[in-house]
């Protein structure tokens, strides 16, 4: 086998799909952390939902690839409800974890090949047009030989987004793309993330701390807090935010004589 051999272009025309979130809520041994949360994610949308740490968000995105089961509500991917382990085979769903979740022991390209040769999904010339026309995609080619071990942060990150590519998914799901990177890295990945939307036609949600990500990727922005949902429009919306809790979010003073974190509860 050689990775480096010419492939196709990538595949065009996927049928992106939509989300609906019916009065969502999720509780943990009698803890709410998810609290009516309604909200609709239109088919080829880049969706970001942002908030402070433990507000809900990677709890609702599990939900939203049945992960999670509902404690009220539910959630439809495609009209199909998430939590029936049958829409997973009805809808191609790709999550792309915060910390990539990479196989050390394995080169790029055989983390990139695992997913289809499990599933026996093709023959391996198949698989590898579909490895390389992901790596390609992310300009990774070079990297297909290397273990993960020997990327940098930035690498390990689009490596995990071209594994998610192989799968030619319709629905894309990002935990914290651009945590740990520096601020270009972090914009590299946010033009990743909007160039997959035109170049595969895929719905994207993006759970994100990352303001610029925001601004910049966006066509809809929500922000939970306290398992609520306090905030949902336009990106333009970041910028001179009517909550107080919103702004204090996005736009955090720096108080030398009153410190936030004694004002914290224990």
């Amino acid at each position: 086998m050689n990775p480096s051999a010419s492939v196709t272009s990538p595949r065009q025309g996927s049928a992106a799909v939509g989300v609906s979130v019916e009065g969502l809520s999720k509780d943990f041994s009698g803890f709410p952390v998810l609290r009516g949360i309604s909200l609709t994610v239109n088919p080829g949308e880049i969706f970001v939902l942002m908030g402070p740490s433990g507000s809900g968000k990677s709890v609702l995105l599990k939900h939203v690839v049945g992960l999670e089961r509902p404690s009220a509500g539910r959630v439809l991917v495609d009209g199909h409800d998430a939590a029936d382990p049958a829409t997973r085979g009805r809808v191609r769903m790709a999550l792309v974890f915060q910390a990539g979740a990479l196989f050390n022991s394995m080169t790029v390209y055989d983390n990139l090949a695992l997913y289809p040769r499990e599933h026996r999904l093709g023959t391996e010339a198949a698989i590898r047009d579909k490895v390389m026309r992901s790596l390609q995609m992310l300009s990774l080619e070079n990297a297909a030989g290397k273990v993960p071990a020997e990327l940098s942060g930035g690498m390990r990150k689009r490596v995990a987004i071209a594994r998610a590519l192989v799968m030619e998914p319709q629905l894309m799901l990002y935990d914290e793309p651009t945590s740990e990177l520096d601020p270009v890295m972090s914009a590299t990945i946010s033009e990743v993330i909007a160039t997959l939307r035109e170049q595969y036609h895929v719905t994207s949600i993006v759970v994100s701390h990352d303001r610029d990500l925001a601004l910049g990727i966006a066509d809809r922005v929500g922000i939970l807090m306290g398992g609520r949902l306090v905030s949902l429009g336009p990106p333009a919306d970041l910028r001179a935010p009517s909550d107080p809790r919103v702004a204090d979010f996005l736009n955090p003073s720096i108080d030398l004589r009153n410190p936030r974190f004694r004002r914290l509860a224990g």
